[in-house]
């Protein structure tokens, strides 16, 4: 996966160590915004026990590529209560962390938001414990500047309408942007201003209402930005990625 990545971007991953669950490992991609890419892996001889409970073992199996997605959180338990309050599900407060290559032990909380699986369609909140910077830069810096950072996150979506009013309930947001993109095979809601794009396969038989099928409602690819002012979006070889994923580009 780290190969692919490379190989369709131009942009080296950095690895980040393997999670305390006993089960993955990943590798990081981050950007000046300091937003990131994690890519995550099965390690070679995972505890099957460790394995069987975690909440994106279909998609890591399966080779699924976007599986979850979340935002970072000022006040876990102040934006918990707010989302509670829009009668929205959310969980209690978990506690996750990981070791880096270099022994640098990492520790965050997070709070799990909407339906499972963890960031499936809507985002979990994570708030580190420790130095965010060693999580998201762990050589000191970003790994790259040839994207300012992750512009959005499209979910593929079984019943758009009842998920764009789940965006709107959640979040406070305004009618979306309705396009259609023939080249992603989808019907597309914008949420300007955020992070968030909504996705509905175009046919029973598009790529996306099958994944759908298989997976539930979930992130279906990544859109970074290079530029500002722009919302046409550049999609990268995805037979040579393994999965979708976009870039912003002047019009």
């Amino acid at each position: 996966m780290r190969d692919a990545f490379t190989r369709a971007t131009g942009i080296a991953t950095e690895y980040g160590g393997k999670h305390t669950n006993h089960a993955t490992e990943m590798a990081v991609v981050s950007f000046p915004d300091g937003s990131y890419l994690e890519l995550m892996g099965i390690v070679a001889g995972a505890d099957p026990a460790a394995l069987a409970p975690h909440e994106w073992r279909r998609f890591l199996t399966g080779n699924a590529g976007p599986c979850g997605f979340a935002l970072r959180s000022a006040n876990l338990a102040a934006e918990a209560a707010e989302l509670k309050s829009r009668r929205i599900l959310v969980s209690a407060v978990q506690p996750g962390g990981r070791v880096r290559a270099d022994g640098v032990r990492l520790a965050w909380e997070i709070v799990n938001v909407g339906p499972p699986p963890r960031g499936s369609l809507f985002p979990f909140l994570i708030a580190d414990d420790t130095p965010r910077a060693s999580r998201v830069y762990p050589n000191g810096k970003p790994t790259t500047d040839r994207f300012r950072g992750v512009a959005a996150v499209v979910v593929g979506v079984e019943n758009f309408t009842r998920a764009i009013a789940g965006y709107r309930a959640a979040f406070g947001l305004r009618e979306p942007r309705i396009e259609t993109d023939p080249h992603f095979g989808a019907r597309l809601a914008w949420f300007d201003n955020t992070p968030f794009v909504l996705a509905e396969g175009l046919g029973n038989d598009s790529w996306l209402s099958r994944r759908v099928r298989e997976y539930g409602d979930a992130p279906c690819a990544i859109i970074l930005a290079s530029e500002t002012g722009s919302a046409t979006v550049v999609w990268m070889d995805t037979a040579q990625l393994g999965w979708h994923l976009g870039v912003i580009k002047s019009r």
